[in-house]
């Protein structure tokens, strides 16, 4: 099969990788029909050192069953999945605490021998646990807004969530990439009564608008946090969700958050060290976030995606066919896209 492997930083090609089998009574092999590059595959785009292995890359993916081991109950061969960016059992303690992502049994596509989804089948470990079935055909137009449950939105939710996001609140979304949008659709659907989506980007600000946010702010630093003030009366918003990771982006919701308000981070930090001494202790704020455990959502956002009451798709603005994964890199690196559905 053709998958998408990086070598190292902006080295990244579609090659000839052997076909995936069951190896084990709890595998499933799914076709894949739509992945898509992930703002997280940019980190090591940017910085990978040069390997000659390579690491297949992609962990966003929807696609048909065509093969299933013996352990198997819930899946049959046709049945259209969307998987979680992380495989899981969906039994052990934390699984059933809704942690996900730190299933005992659960691991990462691309590593330990498992195929990465920019690709045209993948092997998924602990397939009842992880996939899920849609009640779509194949052809259906909620494909892309399906997939975005497999990572973007589900995280987008977790920084809601884990922020505390209530009827009435004022929330900050720091970062206008996919997890940005889809957490001001979040925050939008928990009932928010101001969001205000910090970004740079009109074509993105004006998708988060759509999405619900009531302002936008260009301004970064000390002149972004100025304006959040003065959007919220000098008090500072309720909550923030963090969606860059960047030193900056995190002092700018320490200012901009109302004491005993709550900080969610969803952005993969870049930083070792933040500002979360005596000034966070003495105005009780909380800070929170992680990486999401998406499988814990899906069922729960799935009725509003087919419904038509959450749209999430709409943050992919370009499709690229398999062979075409290396230009989506670089397009979504130089910011030329959101975010790049790729057709297996």
């Amino acid at each position: 099969m053709r998958a998408a492997v990086m070598y190292g930083a902006g080295d990244v090609r579609i090659e000839d990788r052997p076909e995936p089998k069951i190896h084990q009574p709890t595998d499933a092999v799914v076709r894949t029909v739509l992945s898509c590059v992930c703002g997280s595959d940019l980190w090591p785009y940017k910085s990978m050192p040069a390997t000659g292995t390579g690491r297949p890359m992609g962990h966003e993916f929807l696609g048909v069953v065509e093969d299933t081991g013996a352990d198997v109950s819930s899946l049959r061969r046709g049945d259209l999945v969307v998987a979680p960016f992380t495989y899981c059992d969906n039994t052990c303690d934390y699984c059933r605490k809704g942690l996900h992502s730190s299933c005992r049994n659960g691991g990462r596509y691309g590593f330990d021998g498992v195929d990465g989804a920019q690709g045209e089948a993948v092997r998924v470990p602990q397939a009842d646990g992880t996939l899920v079935k849609l009640p779509v055909d194949a052809d259906s137009e909620l494909l892309p807004s399906l997939l975005a449950l497999s990572d973007v939105m589900g995280t987008g939710h977790h920084g809601a969530t884990t922020a505390g996001v209530s009827r009435g609140d004022s929330v900050l979304v720091i970062g206008d990439g996919a997890v940005g949008l889809s957490a001001v659709i979040a925050a939008k659907r928990l009932g928010a009564e101001q969001i205000v989506l910090m970004g740079r980007h009109t074509q993105r600000t004006s998708l988060g608008r759509e999405f619900g946010a009531t302002d936008i702010i260009a301004e970064r630093g000390d002149e972004g946090v100025a304006r959040v003030r003065d959007l919220t009366g000098g008090e500072g918003v309720d909550r923030v969700i963090e969606a860059v990771g960047a030193r900056q982006t995190l002092d700018t919701a320490f200012g901009a958050i109302r004491d005993g308000g709550t900080i969610s981070r969803l952005g993969v930090p870049q930083y070792e060290e933040g500002p979360v001494g005596t000034g966070m202790i003495t105005r009780n704020i909380t800070l929170t976030g992680g990486v999401s455990p998406a499988r814990a959502y899906i069922e729960e956002l799935l009725p509003d995606v087919l419904s038509g009451a959450i749209r999430p798709g709409r943050v992919f603005d370009r499709t690229y066919g398999l062979d075409e994964v290396p230009a989506a890199y670089e397009d979504m690196a130089n910011r030329q896209v959101i975010k790049a559905l790729i057709r297996c």
